[in-house]
Formats: C-alpha cells, sequence, structure tokens
C-alpha cells in the first residue's frame, strides 16, 4: 500500500514516545527521508562501487 507524506509523517509522529521533543520528532523524520532518498538511488542504479567508495575515503581521509 502506497503511503502518502502525510501519512508518513503522522505514522511517525504517533510512534515517538510521549515525552518526545520536537526535535526528537525532526531528527527520525530527517532520517527516514534520507533513508528513503537512498533507497530510491539505489533502485534507480545510483551506486558507487566498493573501490569508488574506497577511492573517496582516501581522499577524505588525507
Amino acid at each position: 500500500m502506497f503511503m502518502t507524506a502525510k501519512e508518513k509523517i503522522i505514522q511517525v509522529v504517533e510512534q515517538l514516545p510521549a515525552n518526545a521533543t520536537i526535535e526528537d520528532a525532526m531528527e527520525r523524520l530527517l532520517f527516514l527521508a534520507k533513508v528513503e532518498k537512498g533507497l530510491k538511488q539505489a533502485d534507480e542504479g545510483d551506486t558507487l562501487s566498493h573501490i569508488e567508495v574506497r577511492e573517496r575515503m582516501s581522499k577524505w581521509l588525507k
């Protein structure tokens, strides 16, 4: 079943503990948005090989 963005947001908010802050909700929503974006990129073949990742990481770690 396809869920709208609004339905996903409501579901996330409902699953938060009663003492959750607005920042907690925002952090959770941002995390889920990034996961969803990554999955979409993977489905579209927009990924890096292990070798490409190692090359990029070696540049960052210099």
